[in-house]
């Protein structure tokens, strides 16, 4: 029932942005916590940014801090990420992923449900 549905990726020039969108559905009211991962090719999957559901914390990867923006929508189950001075680095599939509980965390295995991801590509 639950489906997380991500968005916004593409192509840029490095020093560029971009927004990806993270829509999620069948989400029952309750305290739980949004992240955005992201995996290059031959490399693991990693953490980039979380968010709680009230949007009054959030947590940063050091490769991202300062340049990309977690945020969340008001009125719609939305989960948003601003990238700003993308880098070519930066390349990867971004996936949206909820952990239950509410607690911010950057582990892989406590978030339970994971979109399919959107591709973004930098270049230099």
């Amino acid at each position: 029932q639950v489906q997380l549905v991500e968005s916004g990726g593409g192509l840029v020039q490095a020093g560029g942005s971009l927004r990806l969108s993270c829509v999620a559905s069948g989400l029952t009211f309750g305290s739980y916590a949004m992240g955005w991962f992201r995996q290059a090719p031959g490399k693991e999957r990693e953490f980039v940014a979380a968010i709680t559901w009230s949007g009054s914390s959030t947590y940063y990867a050091d490769s991202v801090k300062d340049r990309f923006t977690i945020s969340r929508a008001n009125f719609k189950d939305t989960v948003y990420l601003q990238m700003n001075s993308l880098k070519p680095e930066d390349t990867a599939v971004y996936y949206c992923a909820r952990r239950p509980g509410g607690t911010l965390s950057r582990l892989l295995y406590e978030y339970d449900y994971w979109g399919q991801g959107t591709q973004v590509t930098v270049s230099s």
